[in-house]
Parts: structure tokens; sequence; C-alpha cells
């Protein structure tokens, strides 16, 4: 009895001393984070910070990046709310849908398509993307998760990375290691579009409204159409929703080639906006959408958009705002750092993500 007492009087100072460090960690955080702003304040007062173009294009730059975040991000909320494991293996469909899209454009480049007609091009090029990432999905599914669906959670995921790089030397061993460029974009958009005030490049104006029509026909589908209220069936409680007649494989496999026509979107975009594109492109930007799926809340597809538009933000305007007025040299080279920053600083604020998560009836128990 004694030694019982013992036991719990020590877990509960172990508890309280991890409450107390968490606390210091968050009022550390946030001390840094207010010092950094202030200063930021100061320099741009005394005329020596950013200038209002500068402020403009980082912004825009954010929203830009954090758009295709966010079209990632929806493929790893989608299969975690209908099968409960990260696909980890997502950002090679990503890389899949940009490598497929530089051959066509490429072909429709040498072909003098490209220049004449490049909404037709881009029409094309997104068409075969899509088609090649949900392929790639489609047979992820059926042949390495499938089989495991009834398996501990650890054995997908593990499965998950093991497809991961089997894709990446895959395309490795097709295409080589050397970086592919995307054909020349048209002059057109090169050129800055006045929008409600705002100067915006056409290359980044054509991501924005691709993402917009992307994520409004995504809430559509799944708010609005049969297969998409099976979709959230299936994802509340996979073994009600067959006892009501839905095919539950059916449905899972829409999930992944959905997520799947995002990936392949977001991986067209990511070659028009940076045009160089290689067999490890989709790692980086992979992880960085899952950070952005835990931001906004994992399930959460309105929050995994919303997270990839605060990643965007926090990369381009976090090392600029905090950092460089603290005197931290090389910011430039700290986006990564910042971005995983705001994973752990969302995560110990609000451990569900900033809009909360949508688990099936089997997580939340």
């Amino acid at each position: 009895m004694a030694s019982t007492t013992v036991r719990r009087e020590s877990v509960w100072r172990i508890n309280n001393w991890v409450d107390a460090f968490l606390v210091l960690i968050r009022v550390g955080a946030l001390s840094i984070i207010g010092i950094g702003l202030i200063a930021f304040a100061a320099q741009q007062m005394s005329g020596e910070g950013l200038t209002g173009p500068q402020l403009r294009d980082l912004l825009v730059a954010g929203v830009a990046q954090g758009a295709m975040y966010g079209l990632i991000a929806l493929g790893y909320s989608m299969v975690y709310g209908v099968l409960g494991f990260i696909n980890f293996a997502h950002g090679e469909v990503f890389m899949s849908g940009a490598m497929s899209g530089f051959i066509v454009s490429t072909v429709l480049f040498e072909r003098g398509l490209w220049e004449k007609n490049f909404l037709l091009s881009v029409a094309i090029v997104l068409f075969i993307a899509i088609t090649v990432s949900v392929l790639a999905t489609i047979l992820m599914e059926r042949i390495a998760y499938r089989p495991l669906r009834n398996s501990p959670r650890l054995i997908p995921l593990i499965t998950s990375i093991g497809v991961s790089f089997f894709m990446q030397n895959a395309v490795l061993g097709l295409f080589g290691p050397a970086s592919k460029t995307y054909p020349q974009l048209p002059e057109a958009l090169s050129m800055r579009r006045n929008i409600l005030g705002v100067h915006i490049e056409g290359t980044k104006l054509l991501v924005f409204v691709v993402a917009a029509i992307s994520m409004a026909g995504l809430w559509f589908f799944v708010e609005r159409t049969k297969t998409g209220k099976a979709m959230r069936a299936v994802a509340e409680d996979k073994e009600i929703a067959s006892l009501m007649g839905i095919n539950v494989d059916r449905i899972i496999v829409t999930t992944f080639a959905i997520g799947g026509a995002m990936a392949g979107i977001a991986g067209v975009l990511w070659g028009l906006l940076f045009r160089g594109v290689n067999f490890f492109t989709g790692f980086l930007p992979g992880i960085k959408a899952f950070t952005a799926a835990v931001i906004g809340g994992v399930g959460n597809l309105g929050g995994s958009m919303a997270g990839g538009l605060v990643l965007g933000l926090a990369e381009n305007i976090g090392p600029l705002f905090v950092l460089a007025p603290l005197g931290v040299p090389g910011v430039s080279q700290l986006k990564d750092a910042v971005a995983f920053s705001v994973l752990v600083l969302v995560l110990l604020f609000k451990p569900k993500g900033l809009f909360g998560e949508r688990l099936s009836a089997e997580d939340r128990a």
C-alpha cells in the first residue's frame, strides 16, 4: 500500500515538472516572437525595414506556396479520416504528378502548342498529371495497403515509407538524378496583374485560381454528392457504413484517387511556379504538407487547406518578421526551421490543430 502511494506521488511530481517545463517553453516562445515583432515594427518605423512592395511580394508568395501545401495536405487528411493512418508516400504521388507534367509540357513545347495556346496546354498537362497521380494512388492502395487493412496501424505506416522509397528510386532509375526544367512560360504570365489594388504575377495568380477551383470542387463533391456523403459515413464508422449498404472498398479507393488528384494538381502548379523538378521533389513538400495537415487538424479538410496557407505564410514572412530583426544571420536559409517551429508551437497550444481534428468513432474511442 505504501509503495503504491509512493509511486502515485512520483507520477504526480513528474507530471507537475512536465507541465511546468511546457509552460516555460510556451512563455519563452511567445517572448521570442513578441520581441522579434517589436524589433520588426521598430525597423519599419525607422525606415530601415521592408518596403511596401517587398511585403506584398512576400505575402503573395506565401499564399501561393501555402495553397500548394494545402492541396497536398488534403490527401493526407482524407486518407487519415478513412483509414486512420498517414500515407507517407503521398509526397511521391505529388512528385509523380510534377514529373508527368514536365514530360507532357515538354512535348507540347516542342510541337509549338505551349506558346500558341497556353491555357489549353495547361489543361492537357493537368489532365495527364491527375491521371498519373490517381493511377499511382489506386495501385498503391490495391497492392500495398489493402492487404494490410486489418493489421496494426504501425505496419501500413512503415509500408507507406517503403512505398515512398520505391517510387523515388523508380523515378530515379527512369529519369536520372538531374533536375528537369519545365518549358519557359509565356511572357504574359510574368507580367503583374492589378487585383483589387494588389499587383500579382500571372504565375502566382494561376496558382491561386486553380487551387481555389480545386478546393471548391472538392468541397462540393464531399458535401453535396452521394459519393461524398458515403465517404463521410465511412470516415465516421466503416462497419456501420457497410451495414447500410455502402461499398467500403470502393469508397476507400475513391478517397485515395481524389487525394491523388489534388496532389497531381499541386505537382503541376509546383512545376509552373518553381520550374525545376526531380525524383526527390516530393519529399520535403510532402513532409511540410503533412505538417500543414497537423497544424490545421488531421481529418479536417478545410483545416488542412488553412494549415497549408498558415505554413506558407510562416515560411515566407517568419524569418524576416521575427528572426532578422533579432540579428539572426542567414534567415533566408531558415525557412524549414521556421515551418517546423510553427508545428511545435501549434501542438504546444492546440494539440488538436487550429481547427480541430475530425476523427472516426474508432479513433475517438
